[in-house]
């Protein structure tokens, strides 16, 4: 594909729609009168309809008839779908480009539900629309599926649709009929694979654009309408068949890993020509050769041309593998994704498709006889495990692990295990309590353990299993302890936080992956994991981003908006608290690390002026019988009481709300705050309570300087104010409850950021992470791999032999033949230099 126009040529935010003719100008006019009715700025949309030399006055037709301003490219011939496609994107100036089938019909915020979700994710290259039929009641694409032998398919394509396929998620591939790409990754793909003509070719750029590390993103909202294969009548199913058998072998032959493609091609070849004997109907008895001997001794047949569509198709493969073998060179040089990790993507891989029984004993011949069903068997057993109880009333270390769960078990077999208590279930997978004795059974069953907190303190045997281990470190234990112990005794503080220290090395030395919850803890995690050694050539040779080793796991919150089903706050359980009366509400347990304080001498003053204003503190119990009492809740209520606030301008709510029922405390509120004080643990902190205001749709007033301050104020969620500032927290706290103009701009605001913290986007690394779980090549598992990095520090003064012994202890054989090596190198060196 020529790049016609330049990259300074681009526009900004601006798409460029490509619509190809072939033969179907009524089809192609009306969808080029529904592009123009867009519910999309006009100044930023750029239509550009190819004539694929069709052969009759289909140019003459558009030129007269086409609304004003779209761009007619008339190819001087027939290039396919592909070739048209490709030929329009040499014309487009848009930063993103989206095709659209001639007959279909876009919804009108097609394009700009598309657009937003390019824009809110830069790890997005491309959008997969859902597509309907023509009247809208049966589906022709909300989802994408490979089969092991190249062929895409559509799931529940042609069934009536329920509208249950309403939420995003990642695919392998769009349909070419209606998708949305970033123009720059098309064009760095060279655009579609013009030999495949038509078919498969949106497959095709779906994969490879997974295969560089962007994603295909399925977004139920861009919705588009399609007749379905109307220019396809005019070249014949023989055609269609053959492309299709074709273009699925030059698929696989190009993006497949070296190991794929020994294990897959073979046999996908041989099911290309039992399929087309199957569905062209061939005389089967051909085939027995003692039949044959018996009886006609004809040396010809009569066949019709489906089956002929496989053994041409291949044929045509083989006559292509030349240019092919370039192209693939370069796929396999420059791809970023392993086969594995994608083979979700591919959903149900073994389905044969077809219910032919000819063709389906061959297909189950081949399956069996290659081993295709364990090359793609993807599921990994999952073994998540928190300190915290699993019950109605949850913290953050147990809510965190729910949800990890159960993302995980969407792709993977999960067992989701409290070493406290358990009163919970789950559909989907198995819930439980476990002694840590008992604990042993869960690891001995699971693949990958992800853990969190003090587990392999307290169960040192599970850093000697060969069990790929995922250490959770959204919570920075010792940074919360130096608070949180602020007052003990010294030297029983020095104690404590000397232990949690070492808990938390222990699991950075053994971790085979990590993840933290934002970009700012990251960088303080990779300063750890520096500090035990972790970060070395080994793991920067894999992997010079260390993504592969910690990744950013934010809290997260669920993609289904909020509903209330009660009025826990204002509907009269509280008396002092009207319906009409403006809510502040404190989400969360009052720590000694926050400042809730400031706060209500913040209160105290607004109330002077604003009497119908009320502070809700949500929770004053941690629902972990472990977890102290904190000094700063007797410090909190001891101040409310004081200043006369309590019960009247302030209220606590005793005891933990349900985890399934804070929504109702959420949506009774107008606005959520989130104050502490400025030190180490705030810095580096995730405040998990913040989520839920995005959830809610609650503007906020946080204190600045964690992660969440950050976001606050630079994406205008509310307001971020200094710490222990009472005027600040004042005004802030009156300008979020009654400026309405700017409550309105930060609710719209917080709907565009929460679509970033839903449980599924966060999750997302961890996923890729489990579809191809491996064990760190330096992490320290008693048997397998060193138990701690490397010294560099040899015996002061020692001996050779004591040399030998030290190197041999801190990095086995390998360390001491290459330290001798050196050694010797560097005794020659002397010697020559001293000759």
């Amino acid at each position: 594909m020529k790049h016609r126009v330049s990259q300074a040529e681009m526009v900004a935010g601006r798409v460029s729609v490509v619509v190809v003719n072939f033969r179907g100008v009524e089809d192609t006019l009306t969808c080029l009168q529904r592009l123009t009715e867009l519910d999309f700025s006009a100044d930023q949309l750029e239509i550009i309809c190819v004539d694929n030399a069709s052969g009759d006055d289909s140019a003459v037709q558009l030129r007269e008839r086409a609304p004003e301003h779209v761009i007619l490219v008339e190819s001087p011939r027939n290039s396919g779908f592909t070739g048209g496609c490709n030929l329009g994107v040499q014309h487009a100036t848009g930063e993103f480009i989206a095709f659209i089938n001639n007959d279909a019909k876009p919804d009108r915020k097609w394009l700009s539900e598309a657009i937003t979700a390019l824009q809110l994710d830069s790890t997005i290259g491309c959008v997969a629309s859902k597509v309907l039929d023509w009247d809208g009641k049966d589906v022709d694409f909300v989802d994408a599926a490979l089969a092991w032998y190249g062929m895409g398919y559509k799931p529940d394509a042609g069934s009536p649709y329920d509208g249950l396929d309403e939420t995003p998620r990642d695919v392998l591939f769009p349909t070419g009929s209606a998708m949305i790409v970033r123009a720059s990754d098309f064009r760095s793909l060279d655009g579609f694979d013009e030999r495949f003509f038509m078919f498969y070719e949106d497959v095709d750029l779906g994969w490879r654009l997974n295969l560089m590390g962007k994603r295909v993103r399925y977004v139920p909202t861009s919705v588009v309408y399609h007749k379905h294969h109307q220019s396809m009548k005019e070249f014949g199913q023989y055609s269609e068949w053959f492309l299709l058998e074709r273009n699925a072998l030059m698929m696989l032959y190009k993006n497949l890993s070296d190991e794929g493609l020994a294990k897959l091609l073979a046999p996908a070849m041989a099911l290309s020509v039992r399929r087309s004997l199957a569905f062209g109907d061939a005389d089967i008895s051909l085939l027995d050769l003692e039949q044959g001997l018996g009886g006609d001794i004809s040396e010809t047949a009569t066949v019709n041309k489906r089956v002929l569509s496989g053994p041409y198709a291949i044929d045509s493969f083989i006559d292509r593998i030349p240019s092919l073998q370039k192209t693939r060179t370069e796929i396999q040089r420059t791809r970023l994704r392993t086969d594995r990790e994608l083979m979700p993507l591919m959903r149900n891989a073994i389905e044969p498709a077809f219910p032919q029984a000819h063709y389906l004993a061959g297909h189950k011949a081949l399956v069996e006889a290659f081993e295709i069903v364990e090359w793609f068997a993807t599921r990994s057993r999952i073994l998540v495990v928190t300190g915290d109880p699993l019950a109605a009333k949850m913290a953050g270390p147990a809510i965190r692990a729910f949800h990890l769960a159960e993302e995980l078990s969407s792709e993977h077999d999960v067992r989701l295990i409290s070493t406290t208590s358990c009163a919970i279930s789950h559909e989907r997978f198995e819930v439980g309590a476990r002694t840590l004795a008992g604990l042993k059974a869960d690891v001995d069953w699971a693949d990958v353990v992800v853990f969190q907190g003090f587990l392999l303190t307290h169960a040192p045997w599970l850093a000697k299993t060969d069990k790929v281990l995922v250490a959770d470190l959204y919570d920075p234990m010792h940074l919360e302890q130096l608070e949180q112990t602020r007052g003990d005794e010294v030297l029983s503080r020095a104690k404590d936080i000397a232990s949690t220290t070492e808990a938390l090395n222990l699991q950075l030395r053994r971790g085979d992956y990590f993840i933290c919850a934002s970009e700012k803890q990251r960088h303080f995690w990779l300063g750890q994991l520096a500090g035990v050694g972790r970060l070395n050539p080994r793991t920067y040779d894999r992997d010079p981003s260390l993504g592969s080793l910690l990744g950013v796991v934010p809290f997260g919150l669920p993609s289904e908006a909020p509903e209330q089903t009660d009025h826990p706050i204002k509907g009269g359980a509280f008396p002092g608290i009207a319906p009409t009366d403006k809510v502040i509400l404190w989400a969360g347990g009052i720590y000694n690390w926050f400042d809730p304080l400031t706060l209500i001498h913040a209160v105290h003053r607004l109330a002077a002026r604003h009497p119908e204003v009320r502070l809700f503190f949500l929770g004053t119990a941690h629902p972990n019988p472990l977890v102290p009492k904190m000094r700063m809740v007797t410090e909190t209520r001891g101040l409310a009481d004081s200043l006369g606030l309590t019960g009247k301008h302030v209220f606590f709510n005793e005891g933990w709300v349900d985890y399934n029922e804070r929504q109702n405390y959420l949506l009774d509120a107008d606005l959520g705050v989130s104050t502490h004080f400025e030190h180490i643990e705030t810095t580096f902190s995730f405040r998990t309570r913040v989520l839920d205001y995005l959830w809610a749709g609650l503007p906020m007033v946080v204190t600045e300087g964690d992660s969440f301050g950050d976001i606050v104020s630079e994406r205008n969620l509310g307001v971020a104010v200094p710490e222990q500032d009472v005027a600040a927290i004042e005004a802030a706290l009156e300008r979020c409850l009654f400026d309405e103009d700017f409550a309105a701009v930060c609710r719209q605001n917080i709907r565009q950021v929460a679509e970033e913290f839903t449980w599924p986007a966060v999750t997302r690394p961890l996923l890729e992470f489990c579809r191809d779980p491996r064990r760190a090549g330096d992490s320290g598992a008693t048997g397998l791999v060193r138990n701690r990095p490397i010294s560099t520090t040899p015996p002061v003064g020692g001996s050779s032999i004591d040399l030998a012994k030290h190197y041999l202890a801190n990095g086995g054989p390998r360390e001491l033949a290459r330290r001798m090596a050196s050694r010797a190198r560097r005794v020659a060196s002397e010697r020559g230099a001293v000759d």
